[in-house]
């Protein structure tokens, strides 16, 4: 068995021959182009490429595997360059009776059935060339689809605000599908702005994986979150079986953003533009600054509003969550700095986990060491982000 870094929730911004696939996203964000990056910046092993689905991305996923840069591998997935295993996925929009919708991540094994779903799909989808489109049909006829074509399924970023199970469509998925189909889900994706601690206060989610992804729409953001699987050999069904923890193959670590990090940990006020900061529980209808009804809702007050349990009840499967704050958000580092960290070390992975504080001193200096190693320990202090805003280190403190 091997231990292997996985973010399996990446965008693809356009084609090779600058064809949009998800606007808006960055025109640098190719197939290639994040092969290399996951790669040679972020010392990733595995990769999910969630527009895959689409005829133009499957054309620069085939031209790479005409040049020799991918090649199929036995288990499912594709290997690019010996190094990095490439697994297609397609993130798909659900839009329930009442108008609500929701995101899905489907993975296949290969190109044949990714082509399969793509040609099954486009009578649902007006624009099957362009990312996350709208499938116009429920959650439930979308799994039972999925299920078909034997697809490894996602329900994608669950508590955030806009186009999410939890945010968007229902207090319960049981609400939503039935027993049967709710056994057809292999994991759930948590999002930025949520954690075990906040999604295990809800008792149906005890028996699904979780998930840790970017969700990323430019090469900068790949890895901002990502999962440490056990396997026997990086591919799709190795992966598969991980996620089902099957064939003592797991997720045995997440690592996610402090959830305060993220767009939309608390709630906003769009009248007065006030963000709940403290630690309340109570669940918030209106603004508690001036009374308004037009919030965009927190995922840790939405969580408060439907969880089960005010203390989280953790199954024993559950991987252990380790909080990291990407380099990005360190103060001071700049690109410079950044790219002195990679030149010696090689990649963020290695920064993150590996080096030692005295080894960090040595190549960026003292101060911003000291930020790297509060941020990766937990102990930097952060407002919380809201209302589509990132939270922000305010402060480093030692423990």
């Amino acid at each position: 068995m091997k231990y292997c870094f996985a973010d399996l929730h990446i965008h693809v911004g356009a084609t090779e021959a600058g064809k949009w696939v998800k606007i808006p996203t960055s025109r640098r964000l190719t197939v290639r182009n994040i092969c290399e990056h996951a790669v040679r910046q972020k010392g990733l092993d595995i990769v999910g490429i969630v527009d895959a689905m689409s005829p133009l991305v499957l054309g620069d996923i085939a031209q790479l595997v005409a040049e020799g840069k991918l090649r199929s591998l036995p288990g499912g997935g594709y290997q690019y360059n010996r190094s990095l295993t490439v697994l297609l996925g397609a993130e798909i929009e659900t839009v329930e009776p009442q108008g609500k919708m929701a995101h899905t991540l489907l993975f296949l094994p290969d190109m044949t059935a990714m082509q399969n779903l793509a040609y099954y799909m486009k009578k649902f989808i007006k624009n099957i060339n362009l990312s996350t489109q709208n499938a116009h049909m429920s959650l439930a006829q979308l799994v039972e689809i999925a299920a078909l074509f034997e697809a490894i399924i996602i329900p994608a970023h669950v508590f955030t605000p806009y186009k999410s199970i939890y945010g968007a469509c229902t207090e319960r998925i049981s609400a939503m599908l039935t027993a049967a189909e709710m056994c057809k889900l292999s994991a759930v994706e948590l999002g930025l702005s949520a954690d075990s601690e906040l999604a295990d206060r809800i008792g149906e989610l005890a028996p699904y994986t979780f998930l840790t992804n970017s969700d990323a729409h430019s090469l900068d953001k790949i890895a901002r979150e990502y999962n440490l699987f056990l396997l026997q050999e990086a591919d799709f069904g190795e992966v598969y079986q991980a996620i089902l923890r099957q064939g003592g193959r797991k997720v045995i670590a997440n690592y996610g953003l402090d959830p305060r990090l993220g767009k939309y940990h608390r709630t906003l006020c769009e009248s007065c533009g006030f963000t709940e900061q403290t630690g309340r529980l109570e669940s918030i209808d209106k603004c508690i600054s001036c009374g308004s009804p037009k919030i965009v809702r927190g995922v840790l007050d939405r969580i408060n509003a439907i969880a089960d349990y005010r203390i989280p009840i953790h199954p024993d499967h559950r991987a252990r969550y380790y909080y990291q704050v990407p380099l990005e958000f360190i103060s001071g580092l700049g690109k410079k700095g950044m790219e002195k960290l990679l030149d010696v070390f090689g990649s963020e992975m290695n920064v993150l986990h590996r080096v030692s504080e005295q080894e960090l001193i040595q190549a960026v200096g003292s101060k911003i060491a000291a930020g790297i190693v509060a941020a990766r320990s937990g102990t930097a202090q952060i407002l919380s982000g809201s209302g589509g805003i990132y939270g922000k280190i305010i402060k480093n403190v030692d423990k």
